[in-house]
């Protein structure tokens, strides 16, 4: 939710107004479908944003964003929700020839400089799914960003669920807390994909990315601890899910769908995401804006849809449809949600490559893999990569029931490098790239592997699982800016 909105109180009257507006921007986009008014540039535009971490010199967070992003004064960098996070937003870019690898030049030097700023605060960055050395502690009101928006979302979601947050998670511990804020989310970092695309193949993509999720969030896994618990390998899902799910224990039994939603079906159309989030969501933020979308549509313009807009920015699917107007021309991105950040700026690039890539081959193939496997099957391999991380087993057409590496390594890699060749990448850059995802998978491991190897080692060692997670976050900050990949990194 990049969008600002002052805090104020909502009364009856303002939901009733909202919804009656947010449907007439839906009927509007409608018709903007039919008159076929979206960029069709042909070009693959990508644009990337990455979640941070701050933390002191011992690891543990630092509640200085304001600060750190006073000094930084680059409007790259973006607040987040919580006083330990940062972002960046990545500036769009083409996918062909070598423009990865400048994107890749591109993040690492922003990390550079914003880290060297950072320092004269007395914190540093880390790009990591979940920071290890949280603590109950730190995930309290207090650590919510002094920002008006993200203190009324923390209103809104409490005040919609009626009761306190309430996180359980069953993984190699197990985890059970209550929360009277939404400050655990904070928790959560990733990295987003975005990629523009037309409107009538829109539903390939998206279908596509929900079929790659699973493996994706295995192969990436990043979070294997929570509030000092190791957990799921990649915990952020299950985190993020439950510190903003709005229903209560009753709703939940009804069947409600949480606001952290995976979906429940493929679609056929981009307007049928943006449907089901006015069917099945009420509004968390029922803020009208002044527009009036059906005029500015007939007077030959491109509407905003602002209340459109900040409604799809409160239903977190893990793939989500964007809408957007840039230098007066509307246009559509599929926005990949699924993957934590880190641990090097190259294993990001990796992921990100290996993503585009697959998501080109799948979303042109002629037999479509949704159509060769239930949605439910996606789902299910969502929740596998999440939980086991690279060591997941997962379903795919014509293989059944196979891990997750092997998968990778004898289809879905050849598969990757034709997409990139389709894109127009630079055949060294592609490469390098999809040579970093091979050699994760047959070395079996990944960031969540690293993390916990490491801490394991140093509690053998005689460490507390405390002081082993401090001295793990503050090796993995110093790896992290070589740029060498995970898997090569060392944990002895």
């Amino acid at each position: 939710m990049g969008d600002e909105v002052a805090a104020t109180v909502f009364t009856r009257e303002d939901r009733q107004r909202y919804r009656e507006k947010v449907h007439r921007c839906l009927d509007v986009f409608a018709r903007m479908l039919v008159a076929d008014m979206f960029d069709r540039s042909g070009e693959a535009m990508t644009g990337m944003e990455i979640e941070l971490n701050l933390v002191d010199t011992g690891g543990d967070p630092s509640m200085s964003s304001a600060e750190v992003l006073a000094l930084i004064d680059d409007p790259a960098f973006q607040t987040e929700l919580g006083r330990f996070n940062l972002e960046i937003n990545v500036a769009p870019r083409s996918l062909g020839g070598d423009a990865l690898t400048g994107l890749e030049r591109d993040v690492r030097d922003q990390l550079n400089a914003a880290q060297a700023k950072a320092n004269a605060a007395g914190a540093g960055l880390v790009m990591v799914g979940i920071l290890p050395t949280l603590l109950p502690e730190h995930v309290t009101s207090e650590a919510i960003t002094h920002n008006p928006r993200y203190a009324l979302l923390d209103e809104q979601i409490l005040a919609a669920r009626g009761e306190d947050l309430h996180i359980a998670i069953n993984g190699v511990e197990d985890l059970e807390t209550y929360a009277d804020t939404i400050a655990p989310e904070a928790a959560c970092t990733s990295v987003q994909l975005h990629l523009q695309v037309s409107p009538d193949l829109f539903a390939d993509h998206w279908n596509a990315a929900q079929c790659l999720a699973g493996v994706q969030v295995a192969l990436a896994a990043n979070s294997p601890y929570f509030l000092g618990r190791e957990l799921w390998r990649e915990s952020r899902i299950a985190v993020f899910t439950q510190a903003t799910d709005t229903r209560s224990v009753e709703l939940k039994a009804q069947g409600v769908r949480p606001r952290v939603w995976f979906g429940e079906r493929f679609v056929t159309n981009v307007f049928d995401l943006f449907e089901e989030n006015l069917r099945y969501f009420p509004a968390l933020l029922p803020v009208v804006e002044d527009e009036d979308p059906e005029a500015v549509l007939e007077a030959g313009g491109a509407p905003a849809l602002q209340e459109l807009r900040l409604h799809n920015g409160t239903v977190y699917r893990w793939n989500r449809p964007v809408y957007a107007v840039v230098d007066g021309r509307p246009h559509l991105r599929v926005e990949n949600r699924v993957l934590p950040a880190g641990p090097s700026v190259l294993d990001v690039m990796a992921n990100a490559a290996l993503y585009y890539g697959l998501l080109r081959v799948l979303a042109d193939s002629e037999r479509p893999v949704w159509t060769q496997m239930s949605f439910q099957a996606a789902a299910d391999n969502f929740t596998a990569g999440a939980t086991r991380g690279i060591d997941a087993q997962v379903f795919w057409p014509g293989s059944g029931e196979v891990p997750v590496t092997e998968l990778v390594l004898r289809r879905l890699l050849p598969m990757a490098y034709e997409g990139l060749d389709r894109w127009g990448v630079d055949t060294a850059v592609r490469d390098r790239l999809l040579g970093v995802v091979e050699q994760r998978c047959t070395s079996g491991r990944n960031g969540a592997v690293w993390q916990t190897d490491r801490v394991h080692r140093l509690e053998a060692a005689g460490e507390s699982r405390r002081s082993a997670l401090r001295l793990m976050t503050h090796e993995y900050a110093e790896l992290m800016h070589s740029n060498e990949p995970v898997h090569t990194w060392p944990t002895g």
